[in-house]
Formats: C-alpha cells, structure tokens, sequence
C-alpha cells in the first residue's frame, strides 16, 4: 500500500524519524557515554554496557493504543528498511536513518502451534518460535541486523571507513555475522573464531561460504570469547558477540513480534528462552519492558530460562532464594547438544540480574523463572516435537524439555500458553540426530537412545534379484519390471499393506475432492 491510502490519522507516523538520543549506559558504575565509538565495556569500571535513549518518554507520550494501530498498518508497507525487525524502529534504533538498515530477510519468524499429541504430553497450549527460518537460520540475525545497520551507519556518516568485524561463537554467530558482514564488502571484512572441533560441519560451512576468515582454537567458547575480548582491546577491530549492546537491541524484536502476533495480549503467556551466554534472554526481559513501559502491553509475561545441567551458572546463580547472598560463581562446562549452552561464563550476566529485578519489579511480582534439564531430556523431546511437524533444533528441544519441567515445578499452570524459542533449523544440528539414532553419544553426554524414538534407513534389495540397477547401468525391459514388482512386495511386506483384489483397479478420486 501507498501512504496516501491509510488512515489520515497516523499517516504521518508509518514512517520514522531519524530521532532519538542514545548513550552506553554501564551496568556497573552508572556512567553514560556517547554511541560515537563502538564501545563493548566501561572505560572506566570495565563492566558491560546497555544502550539507553534519553529521548524515551517522548515514546510513553503516544497512547499505547496508537502505536499498535501504527505497527499494524506498518506491516503492510513494502519499504525493505521496515519489513524486519525495524518495524518497531523508534524501539531498536531510532538513531539509525532507514537508508543505513542493512535487511536480509530476518525477523517476523513464524509461531507454530503445538499438535494434539504434544500438548497432551505436554499439558498445555504452546508455539515454537521457528528462528531458525532466519537469512543464516539462526536467531541471531536479528542482532547481527541491528549491529551491522549501525556500524553502516557509522561508514555513512564518515565516523569509520573500513571494519574488521570479529567474534567467538558455537556456530551461529559466526554464521550471522559473516552473513551480515559480506553483504557489507569490501567496507567490512569479517573474522570468526570457533572452538576446534566443537561445531556441526553445516554451522562450520556457512562462514566459510560467506567468506570469512575463520580460525579455529582448542579449549571451548569461553576460551575463544577470551582471545577475541584480547583482540578488541588491543586492535581495531568490532567485536559482533552480544557482548555488543547494538546486538541486545536488535534481539528484542523477538518480544515485539510475539506481542503484536498475539495481538498485544499476553496476560496467560509464559515464554521460554534457552540460555548460553544470556544475551537473549536479555533481550528478550527488555524488549518486553520496553512494550510495557509505553502501554503497548499491560502485562509483563513470564519467562523461563533453561539451561542443560551440563552448563547451568545462571540457573546455579538464581538457586539461591535471597538476593542479598547470591554469588555469581562460572562452571566448568560439560558437551552439550545445545551447543549454544556450552558457556560457563557468559558475558551478559551482569545484564540479566539488572534485567531480572528490573523486570520482576515491573510486574510487582516474581515473573522471571530458571530451571535446568539433562542432556537426555533436550534430545527425546527434540525428537519428540520433530516427529510431530515442528523443525526444532537441539536448543528448542532444550526450551520444551524446560516447560516439561517448569509444569512440574508448579511454575506453569494448564490455562497458560508457552511459547518455546527454537533458536535455529534443526539442520544445522542433524549431526546430534544422527549420533541419537546410530547410539554414538560419548559417555560424557549422558544420552542413551529410546527404541522408540530411533529412525534408521533400511536397505531394500530383494534376495532373489540377480540384476538391480546402479548409476550410468540402468535396467531395462523384463529384468527393470522384475525390479520394480519385487521391490515394491518387498516394501509393502515391512509395512504390512494388505493387496488389493485384482478386480477393484486403482482407486479412484474421492468424492467431493479434487
């Protein structure tokens, strides 16, 4: 639709203003800084940093009402700079012009709705969230969208000429990022750093193919994190891990978009997010707050954090029930399907016990939630959601095995509605699938496959065939028939099909359907 064609009313508002006034703000000592640098920690304290705009009531000034009405109708624009995540510009990055928006595709990933048999499993109504349906088929696109659509920014406005941009990561960052990043070449070049042998050779592909240059260390994530921290203070370089505030900001998309698809009711909704080094879930405590601050909510959902018992720090953290004794201690991590989870020391902690007693306060009631789950539970009820139409990753078999739980722990009731985040395509991670089916899982996982759950190709080569077909030496004529008729007995045999009687001929169509 052309602008002229909406309502008069609010016209003037489907498309944003370059507006806003951002700073850092440090989460440790309290002091503001200005955006014109990238900035990953306090100059000062060395804390983490969220990014804040000091212009933000002029938001709470528009009645909640209106900006529903206008992100509804913003919707309908064919503009690419709003079609993803800054559909709610004045929320992410109101600082940033639409001409510097660097879209790919991300955001607006669709929620699919649990089957009968998983909601009676599960005992009640939930969604995943398919992130996976991302440009680089993970949820961090969005961040990636918003870090890139800045730093373009600041190429466009002259402030920088040429980025390196770095980062760590079990996979999917790395993938985002070299994604973004190439699309931005030859400006911006990329560079990833991946624990060795720690990543499935799909995620190790995609910043390969994207062009990137990759290196691979031993240790784990937290060590890679390390090296590129080293490499950020010493060089000039852009680091990309949510370490990165632009990043936190372009995930709270995910809140928004759940808000407006439920059509900003989320009184009975529990979301369930996993957590590797927390930054989504950050993400997602603000974006809700934000929406609720203006009125565009006026409730605050639950939120569950899940983390696998073989990496749990957050969830080891909130066991405590007095906050005055909590004492943020990191673990020594165990493998993970979850790759994302393998992380004992994530670096947005500080972020989400802000954002946690922000968030609770908000509510004027405990609204956030963690739990733990074993490895053995992340894979069957992957599968489990897999064998019932859903493509979940190993971390959306993390986020129902954490609702399983927390409807154990009294922490969801039945009138609810979950909505569980599939981080990425359960592709990305058919290495783990296949390790479950063949029982190759080392015994560090603690994975044993259920019968039930196991899927095997069979080979199907008749025992009275003399000649079967193979590439470049075709079958032809009497022994292709042959082929073909005892092929298919023999497959009609294993799946117990009953023949029909040679009079009946082939079934026609069915009445009423074409």
């Amino acid at each position: 639709m052309k602008i002229d064609e909406f309502p008069s009313d609010i016209q003037s508002r489907l498309i944003p203003s370059h507006e806003g006034r951002m700073v850092y703000r440090c989460l440790g000592c309290g002091a503001q800084f200005g955006i014109e640098a990238l900035l990953y920690v306090c100059p000062e304290c060395r804390q983490v940093l969220l990014i804040e705009d000091l212009a933000a009531r002029r938001l709470r000034e528009t009645p909640g009402s209106l900006w529903r009405r206008i992100f509804d109708f913003r919707r309908m624009l064919n503009l690419p700079a709003l079609k993803g995540i800054y559909r709610y510009h004045e929320f992410i990055g109101p600082v940033i012009p639409l001409e510097a928006v660097v879209y790919l595709g991300e955001g607006h990933t669709p929620l699919v709705a649990a089957n009968r048999v998983l909601r009676d499993r599960v005992g009640v109504d939930f969604y995943f969230k398919n992130d996976g349906q991302n440009p680089s088929a993970s949820f961090k696109d969005r961040g990636m969208a918003s870090a890139l659509s800045y730093i373009n920014a600041m190429i466009r406005r002259g402030d920088i000429e040429e980025v390196l941009a770095v980062c760590a990561s079990t996979g999917d960052t790395s993938a985002a990022a070299a994604l973004y990043g190439s699309y931005l070449a030859p400006r911006i070049k990329s560079a990833v750093l991946l624990p060795h042998r720690k990543v499935t050779p799909q995620q190790l592909g995609q910043p390969l193919g994207s062009g990137a240059a990759v290196f691979e260390i031993p240790g784990v994530f937290d060590d890679c994190m390390k090296v590129v921290e080293a490499l950020s203070e010493d060089y000039p370089v852009a680091l990309l891990n949510s370490k990165n505030a632009w990043r936190i900001l372009g995930q709270e998309s995910y809140s928004f978009e759940i808000a407006q698809d439920l059509e900003y009711d989320v009184s009975r909704l529990t979301v369930v997010v996993p957590i590797g080094n927390a930054g989504n879930i950050t993400a997602v405590m603000s974006g809700f707050l934000k929406f609720y601050e203006a009125g565009i909510i006026t409730t605050l959902p639950k939120i569950i954090g899940v983390q696998s018992e073989q990496a749990d720090p957050v969830y080891r953290y909130y066991l405590e029930p007095d906050a005055a004794k909590r004492r943020f201690v990191p673990v020594t991590v165990k493998p993970s399907a979850a790759q994302a989870a393998m992380i004992g020391n994530p670096v947005s902690m500080p972020r989400v016990v802000h954002l946690v007693e922000r968030y609770n306060e908000s509510a004027g009631q405990q609204r956030v939630f963690f739990t733990a789950v074993r490895e053995q539970q992340i894979m069957d009820w992957q599968l489990a959601a897999n064998r019932n139409g859903h493509i979940a990753c190993t971390h959306g078999g993390e986020t129902l095995a954490g609702l399983v739980a927390a409807r154990g722990q009294g922490l969801v009731g039945p009138e609810e509605v979950a909505i569980l985040d599939s981080t990425a395509h359960a592709l990305k991670f058919s290495v783990f699938q296949e390790m479950y089916f063949e029982n190759r899982f080392p015994p560090e996982y603690g994975v044993a496959p259920r019968p039930e759950l196991i899927n095997l190709p069979a080979y199907v080569r008749p025992s009275d065939l003399d000649a079967v077909p193979a590439p470049g030496a075709p079958l032809q004529g009497e022994a292709f028939q042959r082929f073909v008729r005892r092929t298919a007995e023999e497959i009609a045999a294993r799946l117990d099909l009953k023949k029909r009687p040679s009079s009946a001929g082939p079934p026609g169509p069915t009445k009423g359907l074409s």
